[in-house]
């Protein structure tokens, strides 16, 4: 790997930690900048999710404050986010690399519009204020297989299907969705550290940096400018998408 690679996976994994505790969607960051430092797209995506671990990890200790208060919460969606995160990364180990290599362009231009829309599914989540019941627990589950399968924009879904789940503000819901995709992550890392292709390199270069930024983004959730941030990756998501599929 060359310096100028390290140097890209660095910054692109500063920037996913920090936008994943922001607005969710930073493995649309550091996932193409694996793939533009010559992995396969199985591979880049593996690797994504060992490298975004620290920075879920750094989201949680950033909304810790956020976190008061919700531990039952926690303890009742963690069940089946375990469960629905290793249905996934069976999926993704079992299925061939081809179908994978197939099917990655919808689902980044699918996490892509998901972020788009997130500021409606903001306002729902509002509107509905919670509600308990099975079909949010499916939500979380559904959520989880497609986290443990690909996982860009994961916290985008988590933060639709908790409305849900869960009555209360907007940011707490976000430090709850932070907590779920720490509780996927380490599903992921443990399951791909033994059976998937990672580039152990790679992950220990940006690894750190998306630690940094998941703290920082979540100490600095409030004042960065979100619809400006979203439209960015948005727009730089479709490209990619655009892009893995013509190649």
């Amino acid at each position: 790997m060359t310096a100028q690679n390290m140097a890209l996976l660095a910054l692109a994994g500063l920037l996913s930690g920090g936008i994943n505790a922001v607005a969710g969607g930073g493995s649309l960051i550091l996932f193409p900048a694996l793939l533009a430092s010559g992995f396969s797209p199985l591979q880049a995506n593996v690797t994504n999710s060992m490298a975004n671990w620290p920075g879920y990890l750094g989201g949680v200790m950033g909304f810790r404050a956020d976190l008061k208060g919700q531990q039952s919460r926690i303890v009742a969606l963690t069940g089946v986010t375990l469960v629905g995160s290793s249905l996934g990364c069976a999926l993704l180990l079992r299925l061939p690399a081809a179908a994978f290599d197939v099917i990655v362009p919808l689902l980044v231009l699918f996490a892509s519009l998901l972020l788009a829309a997130q500021p409606a599914i903001q306002r729902r989540v509002v509107k509905i204020g919670g509600k308990q019941g099975w079909s949010g627990y499916l939500g979380i589950l559904c959520a989880a297989v497609y986290g443990g399968y690909f996982g860009g924009a994961l916290g985008v879904i988590l933060l639709a299907t908790l409305a849900f789940t869960v009555a209360d503000s907007l940011r707490r819901i976000n430090a709850l969705k932070s907590v779920l995709s720490l509780i996927n992550g380490t599903v992921c890392g443990l399951v791909f550290a033994a059976f998937g292709p990672v580039d152990w390199t790679a992950a220990a270069v940006a690894a750190p940096t998306t630690l940094l930024g998941g703290y920082l983004g979540a100490r600095l959730a409030s004042r960065i400018n979100d619809k400006l941030l979203r439209r960015g990756i948005v727009a730089f998501g479709i490209g990619v998408s655009a892009y893995l599929a013509l190649r």
